[in-house]
């Protein structure tokens, strides 16, 4: 198409883009797509192409594209305040109205919120709350953080070594000290393959106890997971695994931190993940659907134990050196109480069980018979296939045959937008709560098609 502006251009010589082979993009040899619109579960560029996005942005417009009820609570919040910092106990009604609905809805035993502006501040923030913690309770040693291998919770210095995946690693200088990494709760790659789910789980459990005797309890203070994996392949945890972990945790006086920035608000078909698994977190991480993306907003939920700590602290010490000049943005924050508004009046977390249980079974209808589906995978509103070269003998394809964005790039021809997943051939999707099953049986009609193109 023939155009009267300079955008592509200016595109290529201008734009830092994430998560892109910067090279091959200034040069040309991969497309950019500039999108112009969007309604419901559709995109559109500017090129006039609506693509079904079956992912949700990065899995975090929740309530779909287009919502209105958002987007004139964000115009009357910057006509009447468009900004006010969060310091020296100021707010505005945006944000304490929100902290409010936060807590109405989170897990028993939480706090107070602190609002930051995406998953990785929150992080650090939750770090830091962490070491402070200890500190106050006289245990300067008790610092160390245990993740878990292909977990993601962020790509800053320390959230980026919290992430267990290599290319968010290599060549920055990653994962930092004091970050351990433990087995990732992975059935399909687990190492004995012999295991059932409760063999695998006693396992992920025994590496654990191993790591905090090495390691030893004094000297690890939290242990940070997603409830159900994300970014790492869309993996949910094995039978059993959140009491067990819980359990060790316990146990050890160690703080579980619950990184909820793909399963808050309703993902799961459930408003967090840490009540749909049976996890009792200290600490919660939020972010992607608090406010469905429609402003950037992340929160940090403190637990009541950790609360009474970081009182004493600044009784002891004076206020806590902590703060972002954005933190708790009122245009945030007015997305925010118009997001959760909407999320409850649309009953869509309920929603987003129902047809993301429809999506998944349509999925395992469509291609888990394939003799290269290693498994079809999911819950609520997020699912994934995995591909493998034969699963009989639980062989992998080579990395450089590339055929999860393969599989991705056939569907976006048949205008689906699925994500090929990093660090394994995966297919993910999550796309938002208002999908409709007619639009499931497009996504999962168009990945037998995609996976038919590329396999066979």
């Amino acid at each position: 198409m023939l155009r009267n502006d300079q955008l592509d251009q200016w595109d290529r010589e201008n734009f830092f883009h994430p998560s892109t082979h910067l090279a091959q993009f200034a040069r040309g040899e991969l497309p950019n797509r500039v999108i112009r619109t969007a309604s419901g579960c559709h995109i559109e560029d500017r090129d006039g192409t609506r693509l079904l996005d079956a992912f949700a942005g990065l899995y975090c417009v929740n309530v779909g594209y287009g919502r209105m009820e958002i987007a004139e609570a964000i115009a009357d919040q910057a006509r009447e305040l468009a900004y006010y910092h969060a310091y020296v106990g100021h707010g505005t009604e945006a944000s304490i109205t929100l902290a409010k609905m936060v807590l109405d809805r989170a897990p028993k035993g939480m706090s107070k919120v602190y609002f930051g502006l995406g998953g990785s501040d929150a992080n650090e923030t939750n770090i830091k709350l962490i070491w402070y913690y200890n500190n106050i309770l006289g245990r300067p040693e008790k610092k160390k953080i245990i993740s878990r291998w292909r977990g993601y919770h962020g790509s800053g210095v320390m959230t980026g070594s919290l992430t267990g995946l290599a290319g968010f690693h290599n060549k920055f200088d990653l994962p930092r000290a004091p970050i351990l990494h433990t087995t990732a709760p992975y059935f399909l790659r687990r190492e004995d393959q012999s295991q059932d789910e409760a063999a695998f789980t006693a396992q992920c459990v025994a590496d654990l106890e191993e790591m905090i005797a090495r390691e030893g309890a004094d000297t690890i203070a939290a242990f940070i997971g997603e409830p159900l994996m994300g970014t790492g392949g869309i993996v949910p945890p094995p039978a059993g695994y959140w009491p067990a972990i819980q359990a060790v945790l316990d146990r050890h006086d160690i703080l579980l931190v619950a990184d909820e920035v793909v399963t808050g608000f309703g993902r799961l078909g459930t408003m967090f993940g840490s009540d749909h698994y049976g996890m009792r977190p200290d600490l919660i991480t939020i972010a992607k659907g608090l406010t469905s993306a429609y402003a950037p907003l992340s929160g940090s939920i403190v637990g009541d134990k950790m609360w009474k700590v970081l009182e004493q602290g600044t009784d002891e010490n004076g206020p806590i050196g902590h703060g972002w000049t954005y933190s708790a943005h009122p245009i945030g924050a007015a997305a925010g109480v118009a997001n959760l508004k909407l999320i409850d009046e649309l009953n869509l977390v309920a929603a987003a069980g129902k047809t993301g249980a429809y999506l998944n079974a349509a999925l395992r209808a469509a291609v888990g018979g394939h003799a290269q589906v290693g498994e079809v995978r999911g819950d609520g509103m997020i699912a994934a296939v995995e591909f493998m070269k034969d699963p009989a003998n639980g062989s992998f394809f080579e990395a450089s045959d590339g055929i999860g964005a393969k599989v991705a790039a056939a569907m976006l021809d048949q205008g689906v937008i699925a994500r090929a997943m990093p660090q394994g051939d995966i297919l993910g999707f999550a796309p938002p709560f208002c999908l409709t099953e007619s639009e499931a049986d497009e996504i999962a009609d168009k990945t037998a098609k995609a996976v038919a193109k590329v396999l066979g």
